[in-house]
């Protein structure tokens, strides 16, 4: 499988303040590109979790489509140390302007990557764990011609106040931990948040706890492989 840093010209800062003790923020979307030897035309993004970067979920994408195009991307905030996607509050609150402004960013960026790439969003699947699932389902509502699927590890909703969004054409695919106590209860407001969009929503529960593992894997890739069926029938 090769890989490559692609460099992208340095995006224009959002107007948030990153003056924050603690807080960074890079000016590009740092992103590497696995082509397998055979790829069969899929794309997958990645965006990792907290203190996570743009490989940290390519063995886990791996299993899920081994002939998938891989683009995983690193999220621009860096808060005490931690590589994120956005700013956090506490464990459960987050700077909702940061999330937004962070979401525009990317918006702008992944625009730039698809027609540099020529990735083909209808065969594109976004996978996201945690901090980096959160990004994706808030970007699916503020900007919702990026988001067409996704498969979203662990996650919760992080926007206060999410905008109404047609969502009709948009599959989601959420997987949480049973034993996740912190984070767990909070997925049924984003299958809520999701189908009140008009989203297809699929919500699994596993024996698991914020961590991910083969059994994310398995269930991601039949849940993938039934759309494609689907699309061919």
């Amino acid at each position: 499988m090769a890989s490559e840093v692609v460099p992208f010209p340095a995006l224009p800062a959002p107007q948030i303040p990153a003056t924050v003790e603690s807080v960074t923020r890079e000016t590009n979307f740092t992103h590497r590109i696995h082509k397998p030897a055979q790829a069969n035309g899929r794309t997958i993004i990645l965006m990792h979790g907290s203190g996570g970067d743009e490989t940290t979920l390519l063995p886990l994408a791996t299993k899920i489509d081994p002939n998938a195009t891989l683009i995983g991307i690193r999220g621009r905030v860096v808060q005490e140390g931690v590589k994120r996607w956005y700013k956090r509050i506490t464990p459960t609150s987050f700077d909702q302007t940061d999330i937004r402004g962070e979401a525009a960013a990317f918006a702008e960026f992944f625009g730039r990557l698809v027609r540099s790439e020529g990735i083909d969003l209808e065969r594109t699947t976004f996978l996201g764990y945690s901090n980096g699932a959160n990004l994706i389902a808030a970007l699916s509502v503020l900007h919702p011609d990026v988001v067409k699927t996704a498969v979203l590890l662990r996650p919760m909703p992080v926007l206060e106040t999410a905008p109404h969004a047609d969502l009709a054409k948009a599959k989601f695919l959420t997987i949480s931990g049973r034993d996740d106590t912190l984070y767990a209860p909070y997925a049924p407001k984003l299958e809520a948040m999701f189908k009140s969009c008009g989203a297809d929503v699929v919500a699994k529960t596993i024996i698991a706890g914020h961590d991910i593992g083969d059994e994310d894997a398995k269930i991601a890739s039949e849940w993938l492989a039934g759309l494609q069926m689907a699309s061919m029938e």
